[in-house]
């Protein structure tokens, strides 16, 4: 693993922590807005930020991701424009790692090679496709490694020791383990076994470093992953904290960006 996706992982591990990974919905509630969200997050202390691809049936996401999606998509948010506007990010002077989170669909209408390309020139630097299992993710991966992106595929709690293995070997920038049964979404705790499942997995990834999300929202339960993986992801409450300052009459990005900041503090216990 190389570029800024190993940089961000390598520094979080030698300051002894892990790596922020804050999703967003591209789009949300407009793609100016995510134009000014993308640096606040970056000052913030988001080590990653994965921007989510606006699609019209995000079956993995819960209702808050949902919303956020349809939201975007009638703001006018194409996959397209999403790659615009991280270009326009970077020419900016944003330094953070961007990972594409997208279902298949965009990526495949678009074109896996022609997408790859493109996202390679606006300066994304990793690509997660939710429904795209590592066993039929061959191809998909070995295009987006010759454009210089990273793949990421998720584990699930479910996922046997080949298909751990397997996604191990594909993945290049980090492997994102989904630490429980469903959908996207904030919980109030963190599911038991937690620490026996990310040894289990890392077990089988080696030394690719390993992600865990889903559920998590607090910086409590960031400051308890932390313990055990490479890196923590949050998305639903960021997505949820911008849509409660939207509906309250408020810019959503200092609202978004209070949060991620406290999240970066629990990184380092």
């Amino acid at each position: 693993m190389s570029g800024r996706l190993g940089a961000a992982f390598g520094r979080a591990r030698a300051e002894g922590r892990a790596a922020l990974v804050a999703f967003v919905e591209a789009g949300d509630p407009s793609l100016a807005v995510t134009g000014r969200l993308l640096p606040a997050l970056q000052a913030a202390g988001a080590d990653v930020i994965e921007l989510g691809i606006p699609f019209s049936d995000p079956i993995a996401d819960g209702p808050v991701i949902q919303r956020a999606s349809q939201r975007a998509l009638g703001a006018g948010a194409t996959l397209a424009k999403v790659l615009d506007a991280a270009a326009a990010a970077r020419g900016e002077g944003l330094s953070v790692p961007l990972v594409a989170f997208s279902y298949a669909n965009p990526i495949l209408a678009f074109g896996v090679a022609a997408f790859a390309r493109r996202a390679a020139e606006a300066g994304i630097d990793g690509v997660l496709v939710t429904d795209l299992p590592p066993e039929e993710g061959e191809a998909a991966a070995a295009t987006f490694v010759s454009s210089g992106l990273d793949p990421v595929f998720l584990l699930a709690p479910s996922s046997t020791p080949a298909r751990i293995r397997r996604a191990a070997r594909l993945s290049s920038g980090f492997v994102y383990l989904v630490s429980r049964p469903g959908v996207t979404g904030a919980r109030n705790d963190l599911p038991e076994g937690l620490p026996d499942l990310v040894a289990r997995v890392r077990a089988g990834i080696g030394r690719t470093p390993l992600a865990v999300g889903f559920g998590i929202s607090s910086p409590e339960q960031v400051r308890a992953v932390s313990r055990e993986a490479d890196g923590v992801v949050v998305g639903s409450a960021i997505v949820r904290t911008m849509e409660e300052a939207v509906a309250a009459g408020r810019d959503p990005v200092p609202a978004a960006a209070r949060l991620v900041s406290s999240l970066a503090a629990a990184t380092r216990g």
